[in-house]
């Protein structure tokens, strides 16, 4: 189906790989390797098409790509009609059911994905997780031969990924081909066999090989190196002058009809590190919003952060200039071209972009920020240009350059490979040692339920109202 012989070029170098007619084939490597470009010249995107033999046997319109550039194009596409369009968004916005088929609408995939509730919601208002399922059902029922998955399993909770993967499985058994360009080994499917690597853009292609064979491959290419020394903050939180850095009381969001919170209460002390975990749909990004103010629905509940209740005479940025946040959403809305440091130095004003005299100081801040997290020689490079998992780190070192004293981080390890998760992880540790921030922490994964957690609230998604009653 496409052969590939000799290739080389400045971004990527392959020798020898067969991609046959129903194949599933795991491509893995770290942030920054190369694997981007895979999809590029699987796609005949690539700039520079280098020497070679590339061979095709079907047209490159049977071959779909689902990334997190290509949901963020059309999230940003979708932005721009609703501000130049005089209509209110109900008539103009993007469907989600408008991106499938009209006669493939009651197609049983779209149970499988668990999209069906979801088709009358405007692009825009899906998750990240949502929209990529959204495109992966696109693609099959408009009838991709070749499906390239970027990182698939991100930000979907352990109940959604095995039902992606067996919806995943299930296509493949019937013929279509699946490509997965994949930062961490452990989300490899395990009927997903043909495996290839990737690094400083070099593929190497091991093919059916076996088992032990491939975990001491993959055991090298994510082999640990130095550990980073992380900048030093000034504040400390040992003085707080409040009994609770939050505190939310019978705390209730509802969108019409549908209940996203009812009569939650949290109370946090400074330094009681909390992790929250739950199902997609339960309300882990809604009870962050409340707690940064970005949900405006927590002016209508007792919502206390930082000492102030919230719609009681407060300044928004007062708060957040005590915040770090670092979200999909954030990354999502940030869309301002400019390079990596001005990303960071951002972080000192709670802006998308800088537009303030940033000081020496700050700007040494940053670049230590930036160091810290192995990206200081993309200091003047592009954020749109860089790997999702590349911008996913400069967002971080974003939310940590002001020393916050509350610390919010929803899913921060997404789009990264496992060596930069145990980087992050190695610094929510150091964090807690240095007693200056209090971190609250949204995962999905096992391995990240560290034991400096002091609490640990677990979200269900609410019952419905009729039910109740019922």
């Amino acid at each position: 189906m496409i052969r590939i012989t000799a290739f080389t070029s400045p971004d990527l170098s392959v020798d020898n790989w067969t991609i046959s007619s129903g194949d599933a084939w795991c491509v893995v490597g770290p942030n920054g390797s190369g694997k981007q470009f895979i999809d590029r010249l699987l796609l005949g995107q690539l700039k520079d098409h280098g020497r070679g033999s590339i061979i095709r046997e079907i047209p490159v319109t049977a071959i779909n790509l689902v990334s997190f550039e290509q949901q963020q194009s059309i999230f940003e596409q979708e932005l721009k009609l609703a501000a130049t369009d005089l209509l209110p968004e109900s008539e103009t916005a993007t469907k989600a059911i408008d991106f499938l088929p009209p006669d493939k609408t009651d197609d049983p995939l779209i149970d499988a994905l668990n999209l069906r509730h979801r088709l009358d919601q405007p692009y825009t208002q899906l998750s990240t997780g949502e929209s990529r399922k959204l495109l992966i059902a696109q693609a099959l029922l408009q009838g991709a031969e070749v499906l390239i998955l970027d990182n698939p399993f991100d930000s979907l909770d352990h109940m959604a990924c095995d039902n992606l993967s067996a919806a995943l499985k299930s296509v493949w058994e019937r013929g279509t081909t699946v490509v997965f360009l994949l930062s961490n080994r452990d989300d490899i499917p395990p009927w997903c066999s043909a495996l290839a690597t990737v690094k400083n853009g070099v593929l190497q292609c091991l093919g059916h090989e076996e088992a032990d064979k491939k975990e001491h491959i993959l055991g090298a290419l994510f082999a640990a190196t130095e550990q980073p020394d992380w900048p030093e903050h000034s504040k400390q939180l040992t003085d707080f002058p409040h009994e609770h850095i939050i505190n939310i009381a019978n705390a209730s969001v509802r969108y019409g009809q549908k209940v996203v919170l009812r009569d939650l209460t949290l109370q946090l002390a400074p330094l009681e590190h909390t992790l929250i975990t739950g199902e997609n749909g339960a309300g882990k990004s809604t009870l962050l919003g409340l707690i940064t103010g970005d949900n405006p629905q927590s002016y209508n509940n007792d919502v206390r952060v930082l000492g102030y209740r919230r719609g009681h005479g407060e300044s928004i940025w007062e708060l957040k200039q005590q915040m770090g946040i670092v979200s999909s959403e954030l990354h999502r809305f940030y869309r301002v071209r400019c390079d990596a440091l001005t990303v960071v130095c951002s972080g000192f004003f709670d802006s998308i972009g800088v537009y303030e005299q940033v000081s020496e100081v700050q700007v040494k801040i940053a670049k230590q920020w930036l160091q810290a997290a192995g990206l200081r020689e993309h200091a003047t490079e592009p954020f749109h240009t860089m790997s999702y998992g590349e911008q996913r780190l400069v967002l971080i070192a974003r939310a940590l350059v002001k020393s916050p004293l509350l610390l919010v981080l929803d899913e921060p390890t997404q789009g990264l490979d496992e060596l930069n998760r145990s980087r992050i992880l190695d610094l929510l540790i150091t964090l807690e040692n240095r007693r200056h921030t209090t971190l609250i922490f949204v995962s999905h994964r096992h391995d990240e339920y560290l034991p400096l957690f002091k609490r640990h609230l677990h979200l269900k998604i609410p019952v419905a109202e009729d039910e109740i009653s019922e």
